[in-house]
């Protein structure tokens, strides 16, 4: 079964310095029907505009994952890390027993386009970890490039949940599949271009929760982001 969330039923958020798009509920945005899918609990994306962000925030108890797709980001957090991400870096922060940060766009001109995505840990309480990471375009072209899991496979981040994210830049004639093993399933999130999942056709910021199908073929142009949820 493919469940299709359309990019223009997402929560809309505009905050005048934050345009934001949320699949699930999230802050102001409420809808029973939408809160989350398996381990997946939030599902943003946000466009900053230049010389603004998110004020020191503190969060627990949550495996937050951010993708950067234009512009570049600024981190600080009460770990004292403090690095800035650009376009196709990711950051991870595990909030464990409670972590405060802050994002910050540094650009004087440009807006910073991202995805915040935030999966359930599978362990309260722990100690609080951040990374950071980049994916080269060609390990990403036409293959599943693991960029998150439980193990740091294929040189992903280590994350503290057994979930698995990949993303992949899709070759118009090279259709990749994927095998899902029992009792688990997939969201698949469009971050740019039109693809078809099992032959349902998705559009950019459209995403989708697949349930018991064995396998799954994606097709089409693109970027897309897969989550292997138990």
């Amino acid at each position: 079964m493919i469940d299709v969330r359309k990019a223009s039923d997402r929560g809309p958020a505009d905050h005048g310095w934050l345009k934001s798009f949320h699949t699930f509920s999230f802050a102001d945005y409420h809808d029973p029907a939408h809160m989350g899918f398996r381990g997946l609990r939030v599902m943003n994306e946000d466009w900053v505009q230049p010389g603004q962000g998110f004020g020191m925030h503190p969060h627990r108890d949550m495996e937050i994952v951010t993708y950067v797709l234009e512009g570049s980001l600024e981190h600080r957090d009460s770990m004292g890390n403090g690095e800035v991400l650009r376009a196709g870096e990711f950051q991870y922060m595990s909030a464990g027993t409670g972590i405060r940060h802050s994002e910050f766009n540094p650009s004087d001109t440009e807006l910073v386009h991202l995805y915040q995505i935030w999966i359930f840990p599978n362990e309260k309480g722990l100690t609080p970890t951040y990374a950071q990471k980049k994916f080269s375009e060609e390990s990403k072209r036409g293959r599943w490039q693991t960029v998150a899991s439980p193990d740091g496979t294929d040189g992903s981040l280590s994350i503290r949940q057994d979930a698995k994210v990949y993303l992949s830049i899709l070759e118009p004639s090279q259709p990749l599949g994927y095998d899902l093993l029992p009792q688990r399933a997939v969201w698949l999130q469009v971050m740019s271009g039109n693809v078809e999942l099992n032959g349902v056709r998705l559009e950019t910021g459209d995403g989708a929760a697949m349930t018991d199908e064995p396998t799954l073929e994606v097709s089409g142009s693109g970027e897309v982001m897969l989550f292997d949820l138990p």
